[in-house]
């Protein structure tokens, strides 16, 4: 890779994803357990996800599996991709995000996102709809005026032990994501699949009508993206096809599966609409020998200006999956930094 793509950071967002045969308490601990090789291999920051009422997804608590992540590593920033916050009352998630940046200092990061619950059964149990969304920017700013003890929300209200501390917070693009970032001063953190297209107006206007805050001096974009990487094209179109296969069958039956092995899938007669949909899930992704991936990636971060890329690739191997994060580490040329080097980098200005 160019001296500019290897000063771009990468990191992994870990969804917790279930596999066929395998309880969700495997998930979790498989999520503990790859992020403690995410730092191994150099890595930058470790995030996981929230998902409520999804057969194929563990991660239901994204504070909680972060708290048991933070505490079986050593270097690693950790956080959310993210904390849903329609779904959460905010002196709640301020709170929570006190206590891991209290227990882990400097190493915590809060990815905020404005999905609400994926059907209005789970709406419902979680007491909201889909108008919450719509307060998303205020929302955040009562959080954030949480941390710096000047919430305007709630009169007399503060939030310990939050209150004081300075935990880095992102916003995840969604629909207006990228104009409330920037207008609150936050990093911004999109998704490539989204289309190449969308993708870049959306990053134009953030660093267009970015307004400096005490949170960011600058604009920051990450942008999210499947990345696969094996010994030969095919085998690392394989790698994606798991997830691929549940997205289709969620927007065909509703439900998010648990992984189910590529071979099965790619043998599979599948309807002309779920054939579609798998091949859309698919489409965007950046798969293939490391001479392959190298000018995508390099690609990606020169079309997008991206500060850092965020790598969201998950299959129902995790020997496969762990090989194919090991190759790309290696074509990027990162290695796991020393704890005084760690410590040392933290005044760069970067996060």
């Amino acid at each position: 890779m160019n001296a500019a793509s290897q000063a771009t950071r990468l990191s992994i967002l870990d969804r917790s994803l279930a596999r066929r045969g395998h309880g969700h308490a495997q998930a979790l601990r498989e999520t503990v357990r790859f992020a403690q090789e995410a730092e191994a291999l150099g890595y930058h920051r470790f995030w996981v996800s929230e998902h409520h009422g999804v057969p194929g997804a563990a991660g239901s608590a994204p504070t909680v599996l972060a708290a048991a992540v933070a505490a079986a590593t050593s270097r690693i920033r950790i956080g959310t991709g993210g904390v849903m916050l329609p779904n959460h009352p905010p002196l709640v998630v301020a709170e929570q995000f006190g206590v891991l940046e209290s227990l882990y200092p400097g190493r915590i990061d809060m990815g905020l996102g404005r999905s609400v619950g994926f059907t209005g059964g789970i709406r419902r149990a979680l007491g909201h709809d889909k108008r919450d969304a719509e307060d998303f920017g205020a929302q955040l700013t009562e959080l954030l005026g949480y941390f710096t003890g000047d919430q305007q929300a709630h009169p007399g209200v503060h939030a310990f032990p939050s209150e004081g501390l300075r935990v880095p917070a992102y916003v995840l693009a969604t629909g207006t994501g990228a104009d409330i970032a920037a207008g609150h001063g936050l990093p911004l953190v999109i998704a490539a699949a989204g289309g190449q297209e969308r993708m870049l107006e959306a990053i134009t206007r953030y660093r267009t009508g970015f307004r400096p805050s005490a949170w960011s001096a600058r604009p920051y974009v990450i942008v999210a993206a499947g990345i696969a990487v094996a010994g030969t094209t095919e085998a690392a179109r394989r790698l994606q096809a798991p997830e691929a296969w549940a997205t289709a069958v969620s927007r065909t039956r509703g439900v998010f599966p648990p992984l189910t092995p590529a071979g099965e899938i790619l043998s599979s007669d599948m309807t002309a609409r779920e054939r579609a949909l798998f091949e859309e899930a698919l489409r965007g992704q950046i798969h293939g020998t490391q001479e392959e991936v190298a000018p995508a990636l390099e690609g990606l971060v020169a079309r997008s200006g991206a500060d850092e890329v965020l790598v969201t690739m998950n299959t129902f191997d995790h020997g496969e999956r762990l090989d194919s994060y090991r190759r790309l580490a290696h074509l990027a040329g990162i290695t796991a930094p020393t704890p005084a080097a760690a410590g040392a980098g933290a005044s760069d200005g970067r996060r």
